[in-house]
């Protein structure tokens, strides 16, 4: 098996949106939430979710990365400067932890049939090294810490404590947010 990871530039628009929307819907999400307000998605999108998710891939800096398991696109990271991530600046329940311009994982996908074969660590090592590339002098990711209960897979996005733990995050504070009724940490590996 060979794993790899790279950022969704243009060229790679078409694997992302195979491991996040293999099915193409207009309504789904794209990953644009965080990002893009309601009015910059349909002027950048020109009525379609699609079209401002592939707008956002084509800037400087794309707004994550697509890991590969033997050239199948099988996980994306949407991570990107926290100052460059309108929904977390303006938060109200996910606070900065200190002056530090991290760049935050937002959102993590496994893309189905390719669940349980170690596609987040690789995922996660991906989406660090790119923000280390860009100068990040640390990168945090906001999981809940569902202990010993099953968690929602509506929410499997957000991750785990153990996921991010595996990967050489540590706990440094909460949030005020919570998903499926689960305290959400804030973790940062420094790099």
């Amino acid at each position: 098996m060979e794993w790899s990871t790279h950022p969704v530039a243009a060229d790679r628009f078409e694997d992302f949106g195979d491991v996040i929307n293999p099915n193409r819907r207009q309504s789904h999400c794209w990953c644009l939430s965080h990002r893009l307000t309601a009015p910059q998605i349909e002027e950048l999108g020109e009525g379609s979710r699609e079209q401002a998710a592939r707008r956002l891939c084509e800037r400087e800096v794309p707004p994550g990365v697509v890991t590969y398991l033997d050239d199948t696109p099988v996980g994306w990271c949407n991570i990107g400067a926290r100052s460059d991530i309108p929904r977390l600046v303006g938060s109200t329940k996910i606070h900065p932890v200190d002056d530090v311009p991290v760049w935050s994982i937002i959102c993590v996908v496994v893309r189905g049939g390719h669940r349980r074969k170690g596609v987040t660590g690789h995922l996660i090592q991906g989406a660090v090294d790119f923000a280390a590339s860009h100068g990040a002098p640390a990168v945090e990711a906001y999981p809940v810490d569902p202990g010993d209960r099953r968690m929602d897979l509506t929410m499997a996005f957000v991750g785990t404590r153990s996921m991010f733990e595996r990967a050489g995050f540590e706990v440094i504070g909460t949030t005020d947010a919570i998903a499926s009724k689960m305290p959400r940490l804030v973790m940062r590996r420094a790099l």
